[in-house]
């Protein structure tokens, strides 16, 4: 059974997108499937480097050292195929009825999934304004954080709903049910 829609999340690091899909997930149970564009990528790379995969998939400091030379390879590939990893990521996923795609960065990524998926696509813009992010832990990183992988998005404006998940940020409740208010035909 194909996808009936997929959610696609894009925003800066820090900004909560794994914290609000993994808070999706838990909601949605046994009818999401959560898919990473960055698994094929850490994957790739983890064993092209030796790596320790778990420790890339995770939010440490240690997928942070390998951060820089994985967007540079990925930019590399991207420019032979703009859909590589979209397409690795999506094989790769379960059959469920709703799909949550919880790392959008670039134009070619919702380019890639609209071409592919058409009309079951949604998409989700989570914002939070950088003294909140800093908060979390972010630091800016010269050549991460204003490369085309977090920087691509910043003037889209066709987002289905924004979330803002900075200092104004409503309840989690309610964040999560704007997020399911996209899922009403379901």
């Amino acid at each position: 059974m194909p996808p009936r829609i997929i959610l696609l999340f894009s925003g800066k690091r820090k900004s909560g997108k794994d914290f609000l899909t993994d808070h999706l997930q838990k909601l949605l149970g046994d009818r999401c499937e959560v898919i990473k564009i960055s698994q094929p990528i850490k994957s790739h790379w983890a064993k092209e480097k030796n790596l320790n995969l778990n420790e890339l998939l995770s939010d440490s400091e240690y997928k942070e050292l390998h951060r820089l030379d994985m967007i540079r390879w990925s930019d590399e590939m991207r420019e032979q195929d703009y859909g590589c990893f979209c397409r690795a990521a999506c094989q790769s996923a379960v059959e469920k009825p709703i799909w949550i795609v919880s790392d959008i960065r670039r134009r070619t990524d919702i380019r890639w999934f609209k071409e592919t998926y058409k009309d079951i696509i949604r998409t989700i813009q989570i914002s939070a304004d950088e003294e909140t992010r800093r908060q979390r832990g972010f630091e800016f990183k010269s050549g991460v954080d204003d490369s085309i992988s977090e920087c691509d998005l910043d003037d889209y404006t066709e987002w289905d709903l924004i979330v803002d998940n900075g200092k104004q940020r409503q309840s989690l409740e309610e964040q999560l049910g704007s997020i399911l208010g996209l899922l009403s035909h379901l």
